[in-house]
């Protein structure tokens, strides 16, 4: 039998993209191989002309040193050197141009995070491939990667302008492409500079209003918006970003804008949706009540809009505006029909019918929502006096690695909850003897610890877990709220709550940190400000604690007592809540 030759997939790979860089390349190869056939064979059949190359590659031949810095790029790539592989490859594409070695040396370079090799193959695979789109936007991200946001023009332009419905979808996906650059001033620039080409296109005027209100420049983005919306009056997308801009501002006027395109365009469901939000955001309920009811009628065969005028008036606790809504996504077969299962179980939690919340719960056997429901229906367990039993359960519920620390998790947040808080950071402190390093538990052991006055313990855990993971916007938070709190290291905590903002600036209570902040700083305007904007996207306890209290301190009694009062509603049981009344007794 005849030996076969093994190549690993890698190699063979490189093989096959070698040989397919030059039809000619093979083909000479044959007419060679006939040249030395015995002279006295007979003529032989006339060959077929060689196979052109592929279209807009490269027509050369496969020489020796080209196979050589194939192989040798592939094999340094399997042996762990992917930088020289990517140098490799970055050569090998200078030489040939050929566009898919240079997006092998893109991919191998990306692997290697070595950017700038990245961009320069990036750069030869887009000039030796003009009509490529994966190679402009390859060569967009990797600018925008390394901050040098503003040479991404000219291939952003080539993107805009590539066929006739590129600019539209451009425009769109800009805010995406660009999200990676901090520099929001030089994001706007840029798009301004794009969409004046385009005075006529919404989409054009829509992404400068994106990147207007990214670079915190209020009247321009309203007025591109608007400019969006003049063009194209019946754009959902134009009139609803509108309104999101005006709630943060202007709150009120949202609603009118959104009411205005309602009247004009009545079944526009999304438009519809919103502006049942704003009426909730702005505390209109019994405008909210209507509206859901008037979407439940008009949409109801549409599991989506069904689905989000339950989860609206769960937020205003028109619990049977709610349950109706769930229980009639069950009946659809709403294809996340589980989440309509956890939706109910925490209606019945809001009334505190423990039993009929378990019953739902249990129903959630798998998928997303079946970890969350075992923690609710241990906490259900827990509510009714049964703490040990709920311990059991919680124990005994399964699950892989990481379920099992959320379990763990949960098991030391009922023990806060009945104030067993020395308990529950021993069980963390067991747990993370086991698992160090583990993020779940060290924030949770950072949240006890200071139930405890354990500050120590709580800066170490914070700060260990920053190191780990610095994207962790509620580690950043959490330390900066305590220094707050505790009315110590006060520019030290804005630094870090403003980290936290940056990594997540439309969290509410990261919001509301912000204005605890300035609160103890002593900017009073600067904390309403924040606090306002925290309680309009939130109505909890703690934050209108904090906002009636700056309100209190300048002055505003009435509204701070206003505002006590709906935290009382909203959360009763809410322990800064509580303290803070006993100290204003108002």
């Amino acid at each position: 039998m005849t030996p076969r030759l093994r190549f690993p997939a890698a190699l063979l790979a490189a093989l096959l993209l070698a040989a397919g860089l030059s039809g000619v390349a093979r083909a000479q190869q044959l007419s060679d191989d006939d040249d030395d056939d015995d002279d006295d064979a007979p003529p032989a059949v006339v060959k077929p002309a060689p196979p052109k190359p592929p279209a807009k590659l490269p027509f050369q031949e496969l020489t020796a040193p080209m196979l050589y810095d194939f192989l040798l790029g592939e094999i340094a790539q399997q042996r762990g050197s992917a930088a020289f592989a990517a140098q490799t490859y970055l050569d090998l594409a200078k030489r040939t141009r050929d566009p898919r070695v240079a997006r092998r040396a893109v991919e191998l370079a990306n692997f290697a995070r070595m950017p700038e090799l990245a961009l320069d193959a990036a750069r030869v695979w887009q000039d030796s491939d003009p009509a490529s789109l994966q190679a402009l936007q390859t060569a967009v991200v990797l600018l925008v990667a390394s901050k040098r946001v503003e040479e991404t023009e000219p291939y952003l332009a080539k993107l805009l302008a590539s066929d006739a419905n590129a600019a539209a979808n451009g425009f769109m996906q800009m805010g995406r492409m660009l999200g990676g650059s901090p520099d929001t001033a030089a994001n706007l620039r840029l798009v301004r500079k794009l969409a004046d080409r385009y005075p006529k296109l919404p989409q054009a005027h829509f992404a400068v209003a994106q990147a207007a209100n990214a670079a915190n420049d209020d009247a321009l983005a309203l007025g591109e918006v608007r400019r969006a919306a003049a063009l194209q009056p019946s754009w959902e997308i134009a009139a609803i970003y509108e309104a999101q801009l005006l709630q943060r501002r202007a709150p009120g006027e949202a609603a009118k804008r959104l009411a205005g395109f309602l009247e004009k365009y009545p079944d526009s469901r999304d438009v519809r949706l919103n502006y049942a939000r704003v009426l909730v955001m702005d505390k209109r309920n019994a405008d909210a009540r209507a509206e859901l009811e008037s979407i439940g009628k008009r949409f109801d065969k549409d599991g989506d809009a069904i689905y989000a005028v339950g989860l609206l008036a769960f937020q205003i606790k028109e619990f049977g505006i709610a349950e109706a809504s769930m229980k009639r996504l069950i009946e659809l077969n709403y294809r996340d029909a589980n989440a309509a299962r956890y939706t109910l179980g925490q209606i019945a939690e809001e009334q505190k019918d423990w039993p009929r919340a378990i019953e739902w719960y249990k129903t959630i056997q798998r998928g997303e929502h079946a970890l969350p429901a075992r923690v609710r229906t241990a906490s259900a367990i827990a509510k009714q006096g049964k703490l040990d039993e709920a311990r059991a359960y919680l124990r005994n519920a399964g699950g892989t690695g990481e379920q099992q620390v959320q379990l763990l998790v949960a098991e030391s947040q009922l023990l806060r909850e009945a104030n067993m808080n020395k308990e529950a950071l021993e069980l963390l402190d067991g747990a993370l003897k086991q698992t160090p390093d583990q993020p779940d538990l060290l924030y949770d052991q950072a949240l006890t610890a200071e139930k405890l006055d354990r500050f120590d313990v709580l800066e170490s855990s914070l700060k260990r877990l920053i190191q780990l993971r610095p994207d962790h916007a509620h580690a950043y938070n959490a330390l900066g709220y305590s220094f707050a709190e505790r009315n110590i290291r006060l520019p030290e905590a804005k630094q870090l709550v403003e980290k936290a903002l940056a990594l997540s600036p439309d969290d509410f209570f990261i919001v509301d940190s912000m204005g605890w902040v300035l609160y103890r700083m002593g900017d009073l305007k600067g904390a309403a400000e924040q606090l306002r904007r925290a309680w309009r996207g939130r109505a909890d306890g703690e934050i209108g604690a904090h906002l009636g209290e700056v309100l209190w301190m300048l002055g505003e009694r009435d509204e701070a007592r206003s505002i006590w009062q709906e935290a009382q509603k909203a959360s009763p049981g809410n322990e800064t809540l509580q303290k803070t009344l006993k100290r204003f007794n108002p």
